[in-house]
């Protein structure tokens, strides 16, 4: 594994309600941003770039089967982009991915002026950031 250095994230777990759904939008998605597949397990899958990786798992512990990114906890997760013309082509692969727009009106500044990014959601209603240079 690469060398970690403290403070950096280990790993993110986020627990989906269908695992072969999540595959299709946060696996295609992390494979796109230079992730790929770490671990297969019964009920989940993990993707790895460098020392982080990042598991989805259907845990049969889910209390609910609906994500609410507006409820206390983790709202979304951002993600460097190396350039902007690498942020739109994310972005345009998103779509076809299960991915949607979100604040479309003011993409790619939703988040303002000086700020290039992209802001999606997927069916499930889970959150990233594509934040370029």
């Amino acid at each position: 594994m690469a060398d970690a250095i403290t403070g950096t994230l280990h790993h993110v777990e986020i627990w989906v309600p269908d695992l072969g759904r999540a595959v299709g939008s946060w696996g295609r998605l992390l494979e796109s941003l230079g992730y790929s597949v770490f671990q297969e397990f019964t009920g989940g899958r993990s993707y790895r770039l460098g020392a982080t990786y990042i598991v989805l798992e259907q845990s049969s512990a889910l209390t609910s089967g609906e994500h609410d990114r507006c409820r206390p906890g983790l709202n979304h997760l951002a993600f460097h982009v190396e350039s902007r013309a690498v942020v739109d082509d994310l972005v345009a692969s998103a779509l076809d991915g299960g991915w949607r727009l979100m604040f479309a009106d003011r993409h790619p500044y939703a988040g303002g002026p000086g700020t290039y990014a992209a802001y999606l959601e997927n069916e499930d209603g889970f959150e990233v950031e594509l934040v370029g240079p």
